[in-house]
C-alpha cells in the first residue's frame, strides 16, 4: 500500500491512478488528519508526501514520523516544489529518503517508488534466490549464473527474469509486463516486451526455453518438472 498526502486533486489523483495501473495499490489524502486517521490504522509501504498542505506542512508531518517509533522506518519521497532546495535539504535531513521536484512525469515517479521500495525491503526478502537446475538468480546481488559462468543482461532483461520467477508457472499478460517493468500501460504495441524476452531467451541459452510463448495472451516461466 501506497499512501499519497497531496492536496492539489489533480497531482493526487493522476499518482493514484498512474500506481494503480502499475500494480501498486495506493490511496490518496487532502489533509494530514485524514493521513494521520488512516495511518494509525493501517501503515503503508511508502509515503508520498507534499510539503505545502493545509492544516500542516510536510515537513512538519515528516518530523513526526521519524519521531515515532511505530513510523520511524516508513519510507517517505517528499514532493517539492521545483526551486525549493531548503525545503529539499531540510527534508533529506529530517529523514526523507528521496525527492522529486514538481512538474515530475509519472515514469520517473513510479522508477522512484519502485527503487525506494527495492532498498528498503524486509532482509528477508532481499536474501530471496532462486534456481532452475543450474540456473542461478539472485535479485539482490543481480547475479545470474549458468554453472560457474556469469550471464550478462540489461537491466530490463534481469528485471523481466526476476518477475518471472516470482510468479513462476503463472501466465502473464504483455500488459503486466508492460506495467511492472517499463510502467506504463498496454497500448497495442507488444514489440518492446517481445524484443526483450526474444534477447533474454537468447542470453539464457538451452534455459530459455523455460519461458515459454502462452499464444494469445503473454508468456510464463515453466518450472514444473
Amino acid at each position: 500500500m501506497i499512501y499519497i498526502l497531496e492536496d492539489d486533486n489533480s497531482i493526487r489523483e493522476l499518482v493514484t491512478y498512474s500506481l494503480g495501473s502499475t500494480g501498486y495499490e495506493a490511496h490518496g489524502f487532502e489533509k494530514p488528519s485524514d493521513f494521520w486517521a488512516a495511518i494509525e490504522k493501517k501503515v503503508p509501504d511508502l509515503l508520498l508526501l507534499d510539503i505545502m498542505l493545509p492544516e500542516e506542512d510536510g515537513l512538519s508531518v515528516l518530523k513526526k514520523l521519524r519521531s515515532c517509533r511505530a513510523y520511524r522506518k516508513l519510507p517517505v519521497i517528499l514532493l517539492t516544489a521545483k526551486s525549493c532546495e531548503y525545503d529539499k535539504v531540510i527534508g533529506l535531513d529530517q529523514g526523507a529518503d528521496d525527492y522529486i521536484a514538481k512538474p515530475f512525469g509519472m515514469m520517473e515517479l513510479i522508477a522512484r517508488v519502485k527503487a525506494l521500495i527495492r532498498r528498503t525491503k524486509p532482509d528477508d526478502e532481499n536474501k530471496k534466490e532462486y534456481r532452475i537446475k543450474d540456473l542461478f538468480v539472485s535479485p539482490s546481488r543481480h547475479v545470474v549464473r549458468i554453472g560457474e559462468k556469469e550471464v550478462t543482461l540489461t537491466f530490463k532483461e534481469f528485471e523481466l527474469l526476476c518477475l518471472f520467477f516470482e510468479n513462476a508457472d503463472i501466465v502473464l499478460t504483455r500488459d503486466q509486463l508492460l506495467n511492472k517493468i517499463w510502467g506504463y500501460s498496454f497500448d497495442g504495441e507488444s514489440r518492446t516486451v517481445d524484443v526483450h524476452i526474444r534477447s533474454l531467451r537468447q542470453k539464457l541459452g538451452d534455459y530459455g526455453e523455460y519461458i515459454e510463448t502462452v499464444r494469445g495472451i503473454g508468456y510464463k516461466l515453466s518450472v514444473k518438472e
